[in-house]
């Protein structure tokens, strides 16, 4: 179980997860400071308060926090699209290299089809020199 357990985390897939994780989670701090710090302020001001996170409804003494919703949701949206960014490019360039590799076996097709003839009118050669 152990071998299989160092075999597992030795591939190379969960090694990339895991720096992907990572990357992620700074990444995710990178955005909620901007939202935090930069964006959600700048729209505070259109509605007369410092932040967004200020913006709150109180009922009876409860207090519904709806501006950090809304910032947590902007927060998800910016990671949602900056990932669906950087998944498109992965993928178009997944593609550009199936491309060069379609083309790479397209060659060696033609190369062996020429080969082939080749043979068969040396066989066919072979023969009429024969008869």
């Amino acid at each position: 179980m152990i071998k299989e357990f160092k075999e597992f985390i030795s591939k190379g897939n969960v090694i990339d997860l895991a720096v992907a994780v990572i990357i992620g989670g700074a990444f995710a701090l990178i955005v909620k400071s901007f939202t935090d710090g930069i964006l959600m302020p700048v729209l505070g001001i259109f509605g007369g308060k410092r932040s967004f996170d200020e913006y709150v409804l109180t009922i009876n003494e409860s207090r519904i926090l709806w501006g950090s919703f809304l910032t947590n949701v902007v927060n998800f949206l910016i990671i949602a699209f900056s990932l669906f960014i950087v998944v498109k490019a992965v993928n178009k360039m997944q593609d550009l290299r199936k491309t060069k590799e379609e083309e790479a076996e397209d060659e060696a097709t033609e190369l062996e089809l020429l080969v082939e003839i080749r043979d068969l009118l040396a066989a066919q050669a072979e023969r009429g020199s024969a008869g």
